[in-house]
């Protein structure tokens, strides 16, 4: 996989964030993620800043974009499954993107789907726009390293409404 992404990179920075953006978001935490993870974190030993910021805004879409699924089709979500949206959202401020799993437990394809869609978006997002991150953690504590912090904002933003708005909309209602 590393290889993979270091071919990646001569392909141009939207298809190395979308690549980046899949993985991160692809099984939260799991092999894929630290793949693309260690890929970022490898770059900074180089000098290459942006697959960082990459990385870290498509590891912070699913957990985020669960939570603002529970906000957007409550009905659709149990009074637990909602609580546990109450702290995907807050471990999604803070990169960690497990915080999504109690969701992946439940409906794993539908949850996989919309995170990797959202995650694929915020990288290529954060890649286009040439955003850079020197920390290889932290989430929002190290917005101000962030080259460009509202423009980096907006791509997590953008990342996890998608993400929230499409398993809001393909979530079955859930039975009590």
């Amino acid at each position: 996989m590393m290889n993979f992404l270091k071919g990646l990179s001569a392909s141009g920075p939207i298809v190395l964030g979308l690549a980046i953006g899949c993985m991160c978001a692809f099984d939260m935490g799991g092999p894929v993620n630290k793949a693309a993870y260690t890929f970022s974190v490898g770059m900074l030993a180089s000098q290459v800043h942006t697959p960082m910021a990459a990385a870290m805004a498509a590891g912070m879409v699913p957990p985020i974009g669960m939570a603002i699924a529970t906000w957007i089709a409550r009905s659709k979500f149990t009074n637990n499954q909602r609580d546990a949206g109450k702290a995907s959202f807050v471990l999604g401020l803070c990169f960690i993107s497990e915080g999504a799993l109690p969701f992946v437990a439940a409906d794993p394809l539908r949850v996989i789907i919309s995170s990797v869609i959202g995650g694929a978006t915020a990288g290529a997002i954060s890649m286009a726009l040439n955003i850079s991150l020197q920390a290889p953690h932290g989430g929002l504590f190290v917005i101000p390293f962030v080259s460009e912090p509202l423009l980096y904002l907006g791509a997590i933003a953008t990342g996890a409404l998608l993400t929230g708005v499409v398993y809001a909309v393909i979530k079955p209602k859930a039975t009590e």
